[in-house]
C-alpha cells in the first residue's frame, strides 16, 4: 500500500482503538513512517478476498493488545502462500522456444496470484465418478469380447442400456458390497465364518429395490452434474 492508504488504515484503526491515536505532529509522522515502511509490500484490498481493514478489524475484535503492522504482515504471507499452493502454472501463450518470454509469463502469473490480483489456476479435476458408468469404462468390442469371462458384469451392463436401475450405484444391504461392486452370495459355515464369496449374476432385490428409489434423484441431479 501506497503512503496515503497507510494513513486512511491508521486513521481507521484510530478509531477502533485510542491506544493508536498520536497528538503530537511529530509522533504522527513516526508513526505513519514506521507502518508504512512495514506494510508497503501488503496491498490495502484485492478483488480476490483480502481486505486489510476486515483483517485489523478482527484482530481488535479478538485481542485485547495494541494491533501492531506484524498483525496484519501476518495474514498477508498466509494468504499468499494459500493461493500459491491451490495454483497451477497454465501453459503460456508464448512461443515455447523463446525461453526469456516464457519464463517472464510464467513468474508474472505467479506474482499476479500472489499479490492477489489474479485467480489461482486450479488442477483440472477429473469426470465425477457418478457420470462414469460400468458399460463405459470398456470399450463395447472389449467388453463383447470378455462377456463370456464376466457373466455377472455383462448381465449388469445388459439392465443398465434396458433402462433399468442401476444397482451397483447403491450399496448392498444384504451382503455389504460397496457401490460399484457386485453382489456376492455368501456361505456361513456352522462356525458363523464365511466359507465363499462368489459373485452373483443378479443383484439382491433389496439393492434393486433401493436404487429403483434414488433413480428419480438421480435424474434430478444429473443436469447439476453434466
Amino acid at each position: 500500500m501506497d503512503r496515503r492508504e497507510t494513513a486512511a488504515l491508521l486513521a481507521y484503526l484510530a478509531r477502533l482503538d485510542a491506544r493508536l491515536i498520536r497528538t503530537d505532529h511529530g509522533e504522527v509522522c513516526d508513526q505513519l513512517d514506521q507502518w508504512h515502511e512495514l506494510l508497503a509490500e501488503v496491498p490495502l484490498a484485492t478483488p480476490h478476498g483480502w481486505d486489510a481493514c476486515a483483517v485489523a478489524l478482527q484482530h481488535v475484535r479478538l485481542s485485547p493488545y495494541p494491533i501492531l503492522p506484524a498483525d496484519i504482515c501476518r495474514p498477508w504471507e498466509r494468504y499468499r502462500r494459500e493461493r500459491l499452493t491451490r495454483h497451477v502454472d497454465p501453459t503460456p501463450s508464448v512461443d515455447p522456444d523463446d525461453q526469456a518470454a516464457w519464463r517472464a509469463e510464467l513468474v508474472g502469473t505467479r506474482r499476479a496470484v500472489a499479490a492477489g490480483t489474479a485467480p489461482p489456476v486450479p488442477y483440472r479435476q477429473l469426470a465425477s465418478r457418478h457420470q462414469e458408468t460400468a458399460a463405459s469404462r470398456i470399450p463395447a468390442e472389449a467388453r463383447a469380447l470378455l462377456a463370456p469371462w464376466r457373466r455377472a458384469r455383462a448381465a449388469h451392463e445388459a439392465s443398465v442400456a434396458r433402462g433399468e436401475p442401476d444397482a451397483l450405484s447403491v450399496p448392498c444391504g444384504e451382503c455389504g458390497a460397496p457401490v460399484g461392486r457386485l453382489c456376492r452370495l455368501r456361505r456361513i459355515s456352522p462356525g458363523i465364518f464365511p466359507r465363499g464369496n462368489t459373485p452373483m449374476a443378479a443383484p439382491h432385490a433389496c439393492r434393486l429395490d433401493l436404487a429403483a428409489q434414488q433413480a428419480p434423484d438421480q435424474e434430478q441431479r444429473q443436469p447439476a452434474l453434466t
